[in-house]
């Protein structure tokens, strides 16, 4: 049940991890969508601390930015943005959804948070998708060097867009490489989580 506060005329939700994970829950019954959201999510935190800003706030946007795809992909995010504005989310999450897919809505990152959402989104499945090919399953031995060396290879990971999550290290003024080995750092402590190790 999602927990609102009265602004003025209007009913706005908490900004609280429960009640994004309750939205997510709502809309996602397949556990790999959950777990990319958790995914997404713990790097939006690490890159929050990173950068001292409200890690709460980007880790909501980060659980949330796929809230739609389960149920309505062709849609997608537009259909998760009108859902977040019906339960009460202020635009800035609004619209850090919607910058997630700039080349879908249009809608281009502008600030930090937007632009490290729009870069780790894709990197992030890329990341786990080199982990689970390893021996050990695990991110704990995982190397820059290693998803660099997959990253090369076209035929690994076809879907994964890498001309947006370079377009994302673009944005940020962030070489790749480092990128990555962020991303990284920010999913190892949630690796049995995701079901990796």
């Amino acid at each position: 049940m999602l927990s609102l506060i009265w602004k003025g005329e209007f009913a706005m939700v908490e900004l609280t991890r429960e009640a994004a994970y309750d939205l997510l829950a709502m809309h996602n019954r397949d556990e790999s969508h959950i777990k990319h959201a958790i995914a997404v999510e713990a790097a939006m935190k690490y890159f929050a601390r990173l950068f001292g800003e409200d890690e709460n706030l980007w880790g909501i946007i980060g659980l949330l930015h796929d809230l739609d795809w389960e149920e309505c992909p062709e849609e997608h995010p537009k259909r998760g943005a009108e859902w977040l504005r019906e339960a009460g989310y202020p635009d800035y999450v609004v619209r850090g959804v919607l910058a997630h897919a700039w080349e879908i809505t249009g809608v281009e990152p502008n600030n930090l948070m937007e632009k490290v959402i729009y870069a780790v989104d894709e990197l992030t499945g890329f990341v786990i998708a080199v982990a689970l090919v390893r021996p050990s399953r695990s991110l704990s031995d995982l190397t820059t060097k290693s998803v660099m060396k997959k990253w090369k290879d076209k035929a690994f990971a076809k879907g994964v867009n890498r001309e947006v999550i370079q377009k994302g290290a673009d944005l940020l003024d962030m070489p790749l490489n480092e990128l990555i080995d962020h991303v990284i750092k920010a999913l190892r402590p949630i690796g049995r989580e995701l079901g990796l190790g």
